[in-house]
């Protein structure tokens, strides 16, 4: 056939909704996201195995399946109307074998595997295999008319329900099978309603009802379709019959259905009103369900940002915390304050603090140029001191992630996923903390290097060193806000201002403002990125279930553009 413009526009925005369904990110477990995942099941299914391909066949032959509960009979039915036994019947239950699709041997091509249920492989024999079709061909269904066995809509085995499901969805007609016993159940029912949502073709088949019950059942059963909204679906009535030696029921008990599927097989125009109904249904549902797992990618995108702030704020706060630990005086405590006081002379420079601070930086002088070894004993106590603060905070970083991830379902499963310990810094951190350390130590005193390559700089250079000059430059760094409080506040605090002393003596305020800063700002790059490697590791088993900020918007955008289509010009039915 060829398809209008309209059709073409239709068949291309559905299309475009079935790839963005399909690839909707529901990965994270967040609340309401099981009924999301099913709901995109069914319609990425439906789409695939109805919608899509009836659109492109428009005047395929009408697909009826006969469904409804356990021991209804449908099997029987189904025999009876073609002639003889096409499929399993019985009372053992559940029946496992291939759903069988009835059809008129000129139709066969219809049913090709690229065509309707295009999961289901195809076999023309009796088979077990539940995940394939078994085509059957007789002359006794006219052409232009198919009908399809499918397993119990209740059945025991999870398998057989949701193949049940499947086929209906892929039908053009159902073709309900209940019996007096059964015709209140909830779970038929609930497959009624749905085809009432859907506005699906139904028809009902009254099976297996006593010849004195008929009446009164028939009546009840009308009252229940008309307050579901199938009040328009046609009613049949079976009345319990003896089967013959094969298993069929007399001729005269499904003459009715009989000629009303061979009245549809021969009139084209109500056969394309089936059709037409049918599949309008399935795609204004499949449109108005999809906002639904639009709000659903939404709710994925919210938890996804949350538990990437949970770390980055994680992170942040210890970037923060040493920031602060480096700058207010909290570096020069316990080993780094005692190896300074050493440097220095601290007994006789604590005694001598008010005097004139000429007399302090000539003592400071004496020191630097007589005892390299001290100068070399405060680096590397400044080493230690800046690896353990690094240390500490990584691990009060990834304790704070891992607390934030484990207080939700989603977080929980998120980490789950990762063999890495993300509760604790990675193993190589120490060693990675260090090294930067040295590095930025090794820097400091190029800096310092460089400062003094001046020729008006040099001699006091060489007259304080290098080592010398770079300890007091960290010093400077490490009490710019005098964090200190009692004893420690007069002695480091006294002791700081003589390194900064001495460097402006011999680099001036304006340059030793600017060494202080770049040391400063150079020692906090560092830290920051020891620990953008260290969140990495949380942000890596995030990536897989992120979602982006415009996933939400594309399956939205998708349903509307179906709308748009159908509003124009809803789908054509031919007429053969």
């Amino acid at each position: 056939m060829t398809a209008s413009s309209g059709s073409a526009d239709l068949l291309a925005a559905l299309v475009r909704l079935h790839e963005e369904l399909a690839a909707a990110p529901l990965a994270l477990d967040v609340p309401g996201v099981d009924a999301a995942r099913s709901a995109r099941q069914e319609m990425v299914g439906q789409l695939e195995d109805y919608i899509l391909p009836r659109l492109v066949q428009i005047d395929a032959p009408l697909l009826t399946v006969v469904g409804g509960s356990t021991g209804a009979g449908k099997s029987t039915l189904v025999n009876t109307l073609v002639g003889h036994p096409v499929t399993a019947s019985g009372v053992l239950r559940p029946t496992t074998r291939s759903p069988v699709l009835v059809h008129n041997p000129a139709d066969v091509a219809w049913f090709q595997p690229h065509r309707v249920l295009p999961d289901l492989a195809r076999t023309t024999s009796p088979s077990t295999d539940v995940g394939a079709l078994h085509l059957v061909a007789v002359d006794s269904i006219p052409e232009g008319l198919a009908i399809l066995d499918a397993p119990d809509v209740d059945s025991v085995e999870v398998h057989n329900r949701q193949l049940a499901a499947q086929l209906l969805a892929a039908a053009d007609l159902w073709l309900f099978v209940t019996s007096a016993a059964r015709y209140a159940d909830q779970v038929p029912w609930a497959f009624l309603l749905a085809a009432a949502e859907r506005s699906t073709a139904v028809a009902i088949v009254l099976d297996r009802t006593a010849p004195t019950a008929v009446v009164e059942v028939r009546a009840h059963l009308e009252q229940m379709l008309i307050e579901r909204g199938l009040e328009d679906s046609p009613l049949f009535t079976i009345p319990e019959s003896r089967v013959d030696e094969h298993g069929l029921l007399p001729t005269e008990a499904v003459a009715d259905i009989r000629r009303w599927l061979d009245d549809l097989a021969v009139d084209s125009a109500k056969r394309a009103r089936i059709i037409q109904q049918t599949l309008d249904g399935a795609i204004r549902q499949v449109a108005v369900r999809t906002h639904a797992v639009a709000d659903a990618v939404s709710a994925q995108q919210v938890t996804a940002a949350r538990l990437r702030e949970d770390v980055n704020s994680a992170y942040r706060a210890a970037a923060d915390g040493i920031a602060a630990a480096t700058s207010d005086g909290t570096m020069l405590r316990g080993e780094v304050l005692a190896r300074w006081q050493e440097f220095v002379g601290a007994g006789e420079f604590t005694r001598s603090l008010e005097q004139r601070v000429g007399r302090l930086r000539d003592r400071l002088l004496d020191a630097l140029r007589g005892r390299p070894q001290t100068a070399q004993q405060v680096t590397e106590a400044v080493e230690h001191g800046l690896q353990v603060l690094l240390v500490e905070h990584a691990e009060s970083a990834a304790e704070r992630a891992h607390e934030s991830w484990s207080s939700s379902q989603a977080g929980r499963a998120v980490l789950g996923t990762s063999s890495d310990r993300l509760g604790r810094a990675s193993r190589d951190f120490r060693e990675k903390a260090d090294r930067a350390v040295r590095d930025w130590q090794g820097d400091l005193l190029d800096m310092v290097r460089a400062e003094g390559a001046e020729k008006r700089t040099t001699a006091r250079v060489l007259a304080y060193g290098v080592n010398g000059l770079g300890v007091a430059l960290m010093v400077l760094v490490f009490s710019q806000t005098a964090g200190l409080t009692g004893g420690e506040a007069g002695i480091a605090g006294g002791t700081a201002l003589l390194g900064q002393k001495v460097l402006e003596a011999v680099f001036g305020d304006q340059a030793v403002r600017t060494l202080a800063d770049r040391a400063r700002a150079d020692l906090n790059r560092r830290a920051r990125e020891l620990l953008d490697v260290e969140a990495a590791r949380y942000l890596a088993v995030l990536e897989p279930v992120a979602v982006s900020d415009e996933a939400a918007n594309r399956v939205r955008d998708a349903a509307r553009a179906v709308d748009a289509v159908r509003n124009v010009e809803a789908p054509p039915v031919a007429e053969r």
